[in-house]
């Protein structure tokens, strides 16, 4: 089990259901009920918000009611139930993980730099390496000529010079192109019958900004090929091949990954006639920013001029969940914190917070 320190508030609650353990993810997120441990499904949603650095839990609709996940003390903080994550990797593999400290704005990745701050003399793979040595220790380490003391069992940062705290969080890191452990060669496959009529076409979004279909010549998978997985599991993931390029095809984030160097484009799914678009981007996640009075207000292209949509945060938050992302209107640029979910002004300094509505 998985037990860090750590804590990105949520608008809306989540609808979950337990069943059967799933093997194809090397997480699991389990409720207590009554005696017994059972799967919490669709906890793919759970595990992303728990990834970042700045979430402080989540919300979810279970038979017993409404009940909040703290993230910090994985726990549920009312009523009876109990909330555990477990997590699997075959001999020899670790969990990546990510250690976190608070600055005065944004939570910050150890090891990382920005153009206004000197990077840390550790990184993540420091810390964890010293976390694992002894949960219960510490480490000092130095940031230019000041010198920190990090506690493991309080989950602070000191300054040692002026005393100065700082929280700290430990979060594994998102893997959104991890393998299953299955390929598609390893996939049941479902006689015609227990399929629909085909009727719909997949297409992935091109350099030139135009939708492109799958085509069998080019990638080993049609339309139809990806249609009879996508009713097996559309959750699941595909993995094909372009001349010496592996890909994933992620379901769940309708997004086709480059296994080598991590570029992300937009896939949809629509009926053949063009008249029905089932299952592409607009069913894919809403980015949002609260503005002035509290309302949430979508980011779209145009609007201000924004040179971002939501399509685009989307695909870079796939990228890394726990990086950031930089972009302008007519008049600011701004820098968009995934890990923090916030968007700050990077001329005045205005933050505002962000959210990621799953539709």
């Amino acid at each position: 089990m998985f037990s860090p320190h750590n804590n990105m508030e949520n608008g809306e609650a989540l609808d979950y259901f337990w069943g059967a353990p799933a093997n194809l993810k090397h997480y699991e997120w389990q409720l207590l009920v009554g005696n017994q441990w059972l799967r919490i499904e669709n906890d793919h949603v759970i595990e992303t918000h728990y990834c970042h650095a700045g979430a402080k839990g989540i919300t979810i609709n279970t038979h017993h009611g409404k009940v909040f996940i703290d993230f910090d003390k994985l726990q549920i903080l009312t009523g009876p139930l109990k909330v555990q994550r477990l997590s699997s990797l075959p001999p020899g593999q670790t969990e990546d993980v990510g250690w976190y400290f608070r600055d005065d704005q944004l939570w910050r990745e150890y090891g990382s730099q920005t153009s206004s701050r000197l990077s840390s003399s550790i990184s993540s793979r420091d810390v964890e390496h010293q976390f694992t040595l002894n949960p219960q220790g510490s480490l000092t380490f130095t940031v230019g000529s000041t010198s920190y003391r990090l506690d493991f069992s309080t989950m602070t940062q000191t300054n040692c010079t002026t005393g100065l705290r700082r929280n700290v969080r430990r979060r594994p890191k998102f893997a959104s192109n991890t393998r299953s452990l299955y390929s598609t060669s390893a996939l049941p496959m479902a006689s015609s019958s227990q399929l629909t009529n085909g009727g719909y076409k997949w297409e992935f979004m091109g350099e030139e900004g135009e939708w492109t279909e799958y085509q069998a010549h080019v990638c080993s998978l049609d339309s139809a090929a990806i249609e009879t997985q996508y009713q097996l599991n559309p959750q699941g993931k595909l993995y094909f091949n372009i001349r010496r390029f592996s890909y994933t095809l992620d379901f769940s984030t309708m997004c086709q990954i480059n296994n080598q160097i991590g570029t992300a484009r937009a896939v949809r799914r629509t009926a053949d006639n063009g008249s029905q678009q089932d299952s592409s981007w607009g069913s894919q996640p809403r980015w949002q920013f609260q503005d002035i009075g509290g309302k949430w207000k979508d980011y779209c292209k145009g609007r201000r001029q924004c040179s971002m949509s939501s399509q685009d945060i989307e695909l870079e938050y796939q990228k890394n969940p726990s990086g950031s992302v930089i972009f302008t209107t007519s008049n600011f640029s701004y820098e968009l914190n995934f890990s923090a979910m916030t968007q700050m002004n990077l001329s005045t300094t205005t933050t505002r917070s962000v959210r990621r509505l799953n539709q």
